[in-house]
């Protein structure tokens, strides 16, 4: 049965995963469904979602996978809401694209906690977070992923910290100036893709930067940087760093995930690395059919094959027909992608260094979404899986909330 230990709890935290998620001294029957009430239950990674605008990522309703009324419905009480640019070039004009991108997004969901109908808050600090969940409200947390969006000074750091950002992620798809992504960028132009590294991890500027978010007090974010910086990171950080949505390596071979190095190293300095519901890092890649399909799908509408991500690198495809057929074609291959292949990644973080290592964070608005956890009104399905594969009450309160409590408390001290 996993376990997860108190060693990394944060003391002032301890007394309330305790009373939170103690258990009776007689044997009980667990109910799901109280386990998950009771437990402060936080997804660490969606996207925003801007209203009115046309998006393939929203639900069949057309509105957001973590809508606040999706959030009521299953029992989600908090999640970090991610001010996020993709790739653009590393100009002054390609900058001040990203920043209004940035901005855009940070009004909308400002826009979001201001309605009362929705009784949601911006949480920016740990106790904001748990007196809403006693209160009955459900937090957003803001976070910031791509440097893009600094420009090229990380003082900018500094005013989105005013705003109420508090968990910081410096790269994307793509290389920038701060840090090498695990993704490199495939430039249609030169029909090439980017070096595997440019900086060797973080650069000058990359350095600035996490040194600027601990002196803040916000989370270090680690999704999507390459092995070497993500390594470097936490040599750096005087904080323990998670990782917003990443899965295992080990399990699914793709660049995004992390590999056995970076989560025995999370494990050993305090993160948490959580584990989202996405198709794409979650297939079964050591099964030679599934590879074989996906490399002719690929071939097929003239990308990379031996590039394993399923869906990466299909923003070259201009034909909008050919990339339509492209996304459907892999997408019935990964059908069977479910809920038990996220527990599985879960089952093997706790394994290898501890459950109090390990959170959730879904990528909701960005193409995720698996049978059993489709939106955040499927909440409760993790909570029964976990419970059903032998997490005790304790356990799944930690990994739905209180490992990412804990760390974004220990961020907070070193203001």
């Amino acid at each position: 049965m996993p376990s997860i230990s108190a060693k990394w709890v944060a003391p002032s935290l301890a007394l309330l995963l305790l009373t939170a998620c103690s258990e009776p001294s007689q044997p009980a029957i667990p109910d799901a469904q109280s386990i998950h009430r009771d437990a402060i239950t936080i997804d660490a990674h969606a996207d925003i979602e801007l209203p009115g605008q046309p998006s393939s990522y929203v639900g069949s309703d057309g509105l957001s996978k973590v809508s606040p009324a999706k959030m009521r419905s299953g029992g989600l009480d908090a999640v970090v809401m991610s001010i996020a640019v993709g790739p653009k070039p590393r100009t002054a004009e390609g900058y001040a694209e990203a920043r209004q991108t940035a901005e855009t997004e940070l009004a909308a969901v400002q826009a979001l906690v201001a309605d009362t109908a929705n009784n949601t808050i911006l949480a920016k600090d740990p106790r904001a977070l748990i007196d809403a969940h006693v209160q009955g409200q459900l937090a957003v947390i803001l976070g910031m992923q791509n440097a893009l969006i600094l420009g090229s000074d990380p003082a900018y750091l500094d005013e989105l910290y005013g705003a109420g950002v508090r968990v910081f992620a410096l790269t994307h798809m793509g290389h920038n100036d701060y840090a090498d992504s695990s993704r490199p960028l495939f430039n249609a132009a030169t029909r090439s893709r980017e070096p595997d590294a440019e900086h060797g991890g973080l650069s000058e500027l990359g350095i600035a930067a996490i040194r600027r978010i601990n002196a803040l007090g916000g989370v270090v974010d680690i999704a999507q940087l390459s092995r070497q910086a993500a390594v470097q990171t936490m040599d750096i950080s005087t904080s323990p760093v998670i990782a917003s949505h990443s899965n295992v390596q080990a399990l699914t071979a793709v660049s995004r995930n992390l590999s056995d190095e970076e989560i025995d190293r999370i494990g050993a300095t305090g993160g948490v690395i959580h584990v989202a519901p996405f198709r794409g890092y979650l297939f079964d890649s050591a099964n030679p059919q599934l590879d074989q399909a996906i490399r002719n799908v690929r071939r097929t509408a003239g990308i990379d094959e031996n590039y394993l991500y399923p869906f990466e690198l299909y923003w070259e495809i201009q034909d909008p027909t050919v990339k339509a057929t492209f996304l459907a074609d892999v997408s019935e291959l990964l059908k069977d992608v479910n809920l038990s292949s996220m527990l599985d990644h879960i089952d093997y973080i706790t394994q290898r260094v501890g459950g109090e290592h390990v959170g959730i964070g879904t990528d909701f608005n960005h193409g995720s979404g698996i049978e059993g956890f489709i939106d955040a009104s499927e909440a409760l399905n993790v909570t029964t899986g976990l419970l059903d594969r032998g997490y005790s009450a304790r356990d799944i309160a930690k990994i739905w909330g209180g490992n990412f409590l804990r760390v974004w408390q220990e961020s907070v001290r070193q203001e």
